[in-house]
């Protein structure tokens, strides 16, 4: 039970609502035995997610949660602001396809992007896919679309509240009419065609209990005739021959080739390729290991171009020959430097865009690897979208920094020219803030890059509201982008900061396995040490500190908040990995053994788990932080579970009067697809609750907007 507290604020005073007490959690007698040391389980019960008790616990929880955000006094009108704010055109670069260009629009406030096509590039636009009318609330969304190379066929993938699990659909392009029966339960997978007789995809086998949470082991890579039954698809790769937990598959240009790549986690792959010129052509290996990242970035002929890490930790582009493609034939093309590489091709190009202290420089070169230039980006920021058909002569590229709005530019391959084609009108003045990146010092001396994005002219008093972002493993970058969302932090005087933690992509392997496995604890050191930063030069001071993280982030904020529950005020862990012991016994979640290793491989490697794993560091009599724990119902990568034991916990061992409590969305996934309502209330769900618990009354509540 919570009692009720005053907060006093710098111009006045305010009566803080407490929550409703919290739901009594049953518990029961679970305990597991791990190499001699018993672990008890008393909230094992929420991990199924097909019971009534669950489903009343979700409610219940709710209602409080819901019932302490009303007492808000801003609340709605925060809502309102960002309703207002997001009320712009959006569009994304276009893409064309035999003579059309198709791009998605979203006038504002639509839960889903628009596909739309025009014939040619000036063209009258015309909608061509419109996901908001799969179902009214958004809750229904795009997860892919994938063209035939002359354009006349399409497959699209639709994914119901968010989930990974999707149905795949085939259209006439020209009139949009549908070819056949929809095809069902596809997982982790693109639609690689093969002219316009059929198609190449992924998945697993239908999990006999709940497809929300029933663990998915061996990935299935099947070939789809177009007018054959979904149970006639022929099996190509995987199953009990070669059992791959994730299988990749796409065509080269030309569609000579068969590209597959194979992998038992989220790092490391084999690489296979099957010349199509006859239907029984063998599948002949390229690397047959998992120790490092391939893909088959263009051919020529028998020629490949990989992009590839071996030997090579900021990756390399490398050619060989098909008649002979194995490892110790591949030569440079593109060697490796201390920036990060990344490749894409168009127009008969090669573009690398190398990341230098998480800010993008793309270069070109042509398919010899010969240097043409640099290509000028509007700005410090990032790029991307440099990739096309090998007949293009334009590629559209969109540019982004915090403070300027995702903008597409039409870049003309042969001058190096890049022309404004759409720039987006955002109610933001980018000249009222300014961005800097500095390098703090972590516990173990390594130096960290982070960025910090606030209003010009801020007081460093150690009083601003300021939302740290984290993420931090899985060789994931975080890099330099606008967020509509985030401008409301901004102008009401908060502070974002963005680290750059190890366990990220940012600075090659070696950064990321800085972080992995028995390195885990160097990022949330990482992220420990930004918080610290951030408090000694001022900017904030920790009653006025907030951090957030998603996924693996939510991992991150739940390790650092039971580590350090005395550094911040606020915490949000979003859809969270939170027990690390049986994160590998649902769904996918056992191809993340590669980052975290498993509670299984060793007493050392359980014994560090369970040290930092947050549902099990949670501390009775402890003072943790206003914490909201968001998660949604419909979430099968990082299953709700995770988030409802650590909940139940953090309610059980918690003491003083901070609020600690979970926001379940509902018809709902990891994020992916997301209607815009869903995002808009989120979020302003979110700041509210930031604001009211550090006691700060926002300008937008004092009419200062």
């Amino acid at each position: 039970m919570l009692v009720c507290v005053s907060m006093i604020t710098c111009e006045n005073k305010q009566e803080k609502a407490m929550p409703s007490p919290y739901p009594q959690t049953a518990k029961v007698d679970t305990v597991d035995q791990y190499f001699g040391t018993n672990v008890p389980d008393p909230y094992r019960w929420l991990e199924n997610d097909t019971t009534q008790q669950t489903a009343d616990w979700v409610k219940a929880q709710n209602e409080v949660t819901f019932g302490y955000l009303k007492n808000i006094p801003y609340r709605d009108l925060l809502k309102q602001r960002l309703e207002k704010i997001f009320n712009y055109e959006r569009l994304s670069a276009p893409f064309q396809e035999a003579e059309f260009y198709y791009f998605y629009k979203n006038d504002g406030l639509q839960n889903q992007s628009v596909l739309y096509r025009k014939r040619g590039e000036n063209g009258t636009p015309e909608v061509f896919i419109d996901p908001n009318k799969f179902r009214a609330d958004g809750t229904i969304s795009l997860a892919g679309l994938n063209f035939s190379k002359d354009g006349s066929l399409a497959t699209y993938r639709i994914s119901k509240g968010g989930a990974d699990w999707t149905d795949a659909i085939v259209i006439r392009t020209l009139d949009k009419s549908i070819v056949e029966d929809t095809l069902k339960n596809i997982k982790f997978s693109g639609i690689a065609w093969k002219g316009n007789e059929g198609f190449y995809y992924s998945t697993y086998d239908k999990p006999k209990g709940s497809q929300l949470s029933e663990k998915t082991q061996f990935h299935k890579l099947y070939y789809h005739k177009l007018g054959t039954k979904q149970n006639q698809d022929v099996l190509i790769f995987g199953g009990e021959k070669t059992p791959r937990r994730y299988i990749g598959a796409y065509l080269t240009e030309d569609e000579k080739y068969l590209v597959i790549t194979a992998s038992t986690s989220t790092t490391g792959n084999e690489l296979y390729i099957q010349d199509l010129a006859k239907p029984n052509n063998p599948i002949v290996p390229i690397v047959t290991n998992f120790d490092n990242d391939h893909y088959v970035l263009a051919n020529e002929g028998t020629k490949l171009y990989i992009h590839t890490n071996l030997n090579a930790p900021n990756n390399r582009l490398v050619v060989t020959d098909f008649a002979k493609p194995t490892t110790d034939t591949w030569k440079d093309l593109i060697a490796e430097t201390e920036s990060v590489l990344n490749t894409s091709t168009g127009g008969g190009k090669i573009f690398a865009n190398y990341l230098v202290d998480v800010k993008t420089v793309i270069k070109q070169y042509d398919m010899s690897g010969k240097l043409e230039r640099e290509v000028q980006l509007p700005g410090i920021g990032t790029a991307g979208g440099f990739g096309g058909k090998i007949e293009d002569k334009n590629l559209y590229y969109t540019f982004t920094s915090f403070t300027y709005p995702s903008t597409i530019f039409k870049y003309d391959i042969v001058s190096g020219k890049s022309d404004l084609y759409e720039k987006p009108k955002v109610d933001f003045d980018p000249e009222a803030y300014e961005t800097k990146q500095v390098f703090y010092t972590s516990k173990d001396g390594t130096k960290v890059p982070m960025f910090i994005v606030h209003k010009k002219g801020i007081e460093l008093n150690g009083k601003n509201p300021t939302m740290l972002y984290g993420y931090g493993g899985f060789s994931v970058s975080l890099q330099p982008s606008f967020s509509t969302s985030r401008i409301v932090w901004l102008e009401n005087g908060g502070i974002y900061a963005q680290p750059n933690l190890r366990g990220g992509g940012e600075y090659g392997e070696k950064w990321h396995q800085a972080g992995t496995k028995m390195n885990k604890q160097n990022v949330f050191d990482d992220f420990i040490a930004a918080a610290e930063y951030l408090i000694k030069e001022k900017y904030t001071s920790s009653d006025y500190l907030a951090i957030s993280g998603g996924s693996n982030g939510g991992l991150l904020v739940g390790a650092t908040m039971t580590q350090r529950p005395d550094l911040m005020k606020v915490a949000f862990p979003a859809v969270g990995v939170m027990d690390m012991l049986r994160y590998h016994k649902f769904t996918a979640g056992a191809g993340w053994a590669y980052d975290y290793g498993t509670a299984d491989d060793s007493k050392e490697m359980f014994e560090y788990l369970y040290k930092y794993s947050p549902v099990h560091a949670l501390k009775p009599g402890t003072k943790y932080p206003a914490t909201m724990v968001t998660t949604a119902d419909h979430d099968d990568r990082v299953v709700p579970a995770h988030s409802f034991k650590f909940a139940a916990t953090l309610q059980e061992n918690h003491v003083g009067e901070n609020p600690v409590l979970i926001r379940i969305e509902t018809n709902a996934g990891h994020g992916a697809g997301t209607p815009v309502s869903k995002t808009i209330e989120q979020v302003a769900d979110q700041y509210s609750f930031a604001w009211y618990n550090m006691g700060v009354v926002p300008p937008i509540a004092k009419g200062k907007m």
